[in-house]
């Protein structure tokens, strides 16, 4: 993990990012405001602006703007700091918030001790291109769903009932069944699945060669029963650099696995997850646990400790244990990523008990 000098003996400079402009503030060594300007949140503008400060401590926010100027920044040999938004806020609940005032307010808490700001650490540009390729295949397959549910809801009325079938064959199953148009614009909605159907497909093996080809990694998380191309990729891409985790249990904090904890004295909650970091691989994980929680799944460890859990009964036990399945899910690809090692579906944990 990155470590921070708490005692700031440098140029710190906030940064507010907007779409188009950005506001920034530079404080000196003692804490002195020795300028604030308006900035165009172009790349030419920002090296323009920072020029003059080399080797500065740069603040910013995590925005969607963040991950390619904290790049640009670490480049030109800046310290940059990526504020974690729902850390900052003496910002976001100010009673006096402006763009001016939010840069002066990142410096000056970046200044006292960048770790208060639980700095987010960006992902490689190229695995920020390949996480796309992931999240548009999703947006195409919740767009067909969508679509296909949307054809069921307008048959019901009319007395018909679609065949039950995937998604995939969806449209070969309801054109075999039905010998004329169902409602005005079905054959153009039964068109779009089977266009959306295609370029799935397409994407889909545009990401079993990327696993091949760019990230072979992924044959080691593949070994878990339940574990495909697209939940190990989007593992892999998310984390990018296994190594900045020096314990793979904090992975399930780090997906928003872990309960959240707001206890005071004798008073302890039981709350519901965080829901932090990447919703996409969260909802794989998930979705991953399901499966071997599941009817299909084989014998393994993570499916005896989930049954156990689902076995101790009390309200919510099969969400609870998909959840912490999940969560145990993904300290062990983590573990398997940076060991290499062979994974032993059943009494993995007791073998290697002191790795993870």
């Amino acid at each position: 993990m990155k470590q921070y000098d708490t005692e700031c003996k440098k140029v710190v400079i906030g940064i507010d990012l907007g779409d188009k402009f950005s506001h920034m503030c530079v404080l000196d060594v003692g804490g002195r405001k020795i300028e604030e300007s308006r900035l165009r949140t172009t790349k030419p503008a920002l090296r323009k602006g920072l020029a003059k400060y080399s080797g500065a401590r740069v603040i910013l926010e995590t925005s969607t703007h963040s991950p390619w100027i904290s790049r640009l920044l670490e480049e030109l040999g800046h310290e940059v700091v990526v504020a974690h938004a729902r850390r900052v806020r003496l910002i976001t609940q100010s009673d006096c918030k402006n763009d001016r005032r939010d840069a002066e307010q990142l410096a000056r808490l970046g200044r006292i001790d960048p770790k208060l700001l639980l700095p987010v650490k960006h992902r490689s540009e190229q695995a920020h291109k390949d996480l796309m390729l992931l999240q548009t295949r999703d947006g195409l397959v919740r767009a067909r769903t969508q679509l296909i549910n949307q054809a069921r809801g307008f048959a019901k009325p009319l007395g018909i009932r679609l065949p039950s079938c995937s998604t995939s064959s969806f449209v070969g199953q309801v054109r075999a069944s039905l010998s004329e148009e169902l409602f005005p614009g079905f054959d153009e909605l039964l068109e779009v699945v089977e266009r959306l159907t295609e370029q799935i497909r397409t994407l889909s093996r545009k990401i079993e060669r990327l696993c091949k080809e760019r990230y072979p990694e992924t044959t080691l998380l593949r070994q878990v029963t339940g574990v495909g191309s697209i939940t190990a990729l989007s593992f892999v891409v998310t984390i990018d650099d296994p190594l900045r985790f020096t314990k793979s249990r904090t992975l399930g904090a780090y997906f928003g696995l872990r309960p959240r904890q707001r206890d005071s004295g004798e008073c302890h909650r039981q709350l519901g997850i965080t829901k932090a970091g990447n919703t996409y691989v969260r909802r794989q994980l998930v979705q991953a646990a399901h499966y071997i929680l599941g009817p299909f799944g084989p014998d393994t460890d993570l499916r005896r400790f989930g049954l156990r859990i689902v076995g101790s009964g009390g309200k919510g036990a099969k969400k609870r244990a998909v959840v912490a399945v999940a969560r145990k899910l993904a300290v062990l690809l983590h573990r398997l990523w940076v060991s290499a090692e062979e994974y032993q579906p059943v009494d993995y944990v007791a073998v290697h008990a002191d790795a993870a």
